[in-house]
């Protein structure tokens, strides 16, 4: 019975808004080691849960992006070369993403920067952040981008992880207030619509979702790019979102967060579909929906352990910390969304992240590269509700 009256309330509400409290905001050699480990662990830690983000975590944590967006090597192209000519070294064929180890963690770096920039304008080095921003999304840069993404063998390339963060990356430049980000965000336009356009057109072409906690999850896409969607007020992508997301996961049932983490995972398969869902189903829908597919989310005593690392020298292995943190914003998510109803995983994600904190800086460059940014994004959400 719970189930029909889901599926009625859902198509009663399709393309619906639904009723949201929390708006979008308006507003050489690679080295890790640059900072001690003890700069980066701030008192708040040191015998407490919370981790406080303050413009001193800030200042610190800026290092990270900017110590790999210039940082052309070691370099995972993964890409597929349609003849001899393709092949280039990574500057040449990515002019604007080609730091950070890979495209992604390139465009996420960009991304820690700009959101680092809107909530604490005082950054010590807001001058050379601001400069590097200018340097890597000049429309040229972004121009020859583009045409890397029309390359015959490039359809598929950074689906569909690539494409979220990068309307994360443009949500982000237009949803700030200054003459810069819209100056970066004009330069990025033409990336954004066709990365808009190839969600537009593989989402209706995808049959089942992928539910792996690794980049290939179509929840965490979906999630990220609703976001965007739902800042610019893209309907239409919205609508498609809304209606996939339904198709893939309203039936869902017993969601089995006992068999996870996954030895590699930096996403959760059970939580991220929680994320999409509270965005695109309004509130008695969504407490309809959680009750059948992870009903002990909303228990008070409700625990979940941390993802353990046992070696962060070992580039898959210290996923486990992004796992952490991108846990640790679904449980602000949802606490800040419906405090009646998940105040309690406010503790959760503060534990999630005061376990992997303390450790950004004692990565290799495998996980240095974009564990920074993993942490930034949590730790935003975690100011959300302030």
């Amino acid at each position: 019975m719970k189930r029909i009256l889901l599926l009625l309330i859902s198509l009663a509400i399709f393309g619906c808004k639904g009723d949201k409290s929390n708006d979008m905001e308006k507003s050489s050699e690679p080295k890790t080691d640059s900072i001690m480990d003890e700069d980066i662990i701030p008192d708040s830690i040191m015998g407490e849960e919370k981790v406080d983000f303050t413009v001193e975590e800030a200042n610190k944590l800026a290092e990270l992006p900017l110590g790999c967006i210039n940082t052309e090597y070691p370099n995972k192209l993964g890409q597929t070369l349609e003849n001899a000519e393709a092949m280039g070294e990574p500057k040449e064929l990515h002019p604007a993403f080609y730091g950070c180890f890979d495209w992604h963690s390139s465009v996420h770096a960009h991304w820690s920067l700009v959101s680092l920039l809107k909530q604490f304008p005082d950054l010590e080095k807001k001058e050379q952040i601001k400069e590097t921003l200018k340097k890597s999304l000049s429309a040229e840069n972004i121009k020859a981008e583009v045409d890397y993404f029309k390359r015959p063998q490039s359809d598929s390339y950074e689906r569909t992880y690539g494409w979220a963060w990068l309307l994360k990356l443009s949500e982000e430049l237009q949803t700030w207030n200054d003459p810069l980000a819209e100056e970066l965000a004009q330069n990025l336009q033409p990336l954004t619509d066709l990365v808009v356009e190839r969600f537009m057109e593989f989402l209706p072409k995808l049959n089942y979702p992928i539910r792996v906690g690794e980049h290939e999850n179509t929840a965490f896409a979906l999630s990220f790019a609703y976001d965007y969607a739902e800042a610019v007020k893209n309907q239409e992508l919205m609508e498609l979102i809304s209606k996939r997301a339904k198709d893939f996961y309203l039936k869902d049932d017993n969601c089995p967060v006992s068999w996870e983490p996954g030895g590699f995972d930096f996403l959760s398969p059970c939580l991220e579909e929680v994320d999409i869902m509270q965005k695109i189903l309004p509130k008695n829908a969504f407490n309809l929906w959680i009750q059948d597919f992870m009903p002990e989310l909303t228990q008070e005593d409700f625990s979940m352990e941390v993802g353990e690392v046992s070696d962060r020298t070992d580039g898959k292995l210290v996923h486990l910390d992004g796992l952490n943190f991108s846990r640790a914003w679904v449980f602000y998510h949802l606490a800040n969304k419906y405090p009646e109803d998940f105040k309690h995983l406010e503790t959760l994600a503060n534990e999630h992240i005061a376990y992997s904190f303390p450790n950004l800086m004692e990565d290799s460059y495998e996980g240095g590269h974009w564990l920074g940014i993993f942490a930034i994004y949590a730790l935003k959400q975690s100011r959300a509700g302030e």
